[in-house]
């Protein structure tokens, strides 16, 4: 099976778990397996290691943390244990605007961290300031303006560094996805959705030219992007 053309992105194709009339059941499957999903591929054990305990070690403070559009909540409990383990103070925050995905995350106990339902421009006429800003598989949802208006908005937010995490757009990705999600997908949107956000994602030299050159674009695991600037708050 050769599957779609992914010379291109597909900037069109809409997500299901998008649709504000989607099955609320499927989409509270899909927002508490996430969790399972994005520590087995989305790279932020690796991003911890090499981008983020580094910098938190050197602050000598406890770091303050946001997931912009933090969907349930399960890459902030993932770092926040990964830091617990190393002995750092942080404090967590998570901010999504969709109800849907802040019902599931502010279910979560996680120690020093709140979810908010707020986007970036709330959380900057609140006042809010942040050390450093992250996103998860977030990018790939943005059309052009819409990614020039969250990123400089996320270093907005940030006082040191804006990390965003998404996939990488190939032919094996599709394809390994496909099989690989097949356990996980009954009663979700995961198939689905996973296999539209790689057809919608980038490949590094397209999300490097996007971005503009106060970005690097690297790739810390495989089928992964990382876009990270500095901060600005």
């Amino acid at each position: 099976m050769l599957g779609p053309d992914l010379s291109a992105r597909d900037e069109h194709l809409v997500e299901l778990m998008d649709d504000p009339n989607c099955d609320p059941r499927r989409l509270d499957a899909t927002l508490r397996r996430f969790g399972l999903v994005n520590r087995l591929i989305s790279g932020w054990g690796t991003v911890y290691r090499h981008r983020l305990r580094p910098l938190i070690a050197g602050l000598e403070r406890p770091a303050r943390i946001l997931d912009l559009g933090s969907g349930g909540g399960d890459v902030v409990a993932r770092l926040a244990s990964l830091a617990a383990a190393d002995g750092f103070e942080v404090r967590w925050t998570g901010a999504d605007p969709d109800p849907r995905a802040h019902e599931v995350a502010a279910a979560r106990e996680i120690p020093n961290a709140r979810f908010l339902c707020a986007d970036a421009d709330a959380l900057h006429e609140a006042g809010e300031a942040f050390d450093v800003v992250i996103s998860n598989h977030v990018v790939h949802h943005l059309d052009t303006q819409g990614l020039h208006d969250f990123t400089e908005a996320s270093r907005d937010l940030a006082s040191h560094r804006v990390l965003h995490g998404d996939i990488a757009r190939g032919r094996l990705a599709y394809h390994l996805y496909s099989v690989g999600i097949l356990p996980l997908a009954p009663g979700t949107f995961l198939r689905t959705d996973g296999l539209r956000s790689i057809r919608r994602s980038h490949r590094p030299a397209e999300l490097s030219a996007a971005l503009g050159p106060d970005w690097s674009v690297t790739s810390p695991a495989p089928f992964r992007l990382l876009a990270e600037a500095d901060g600005r708050a």
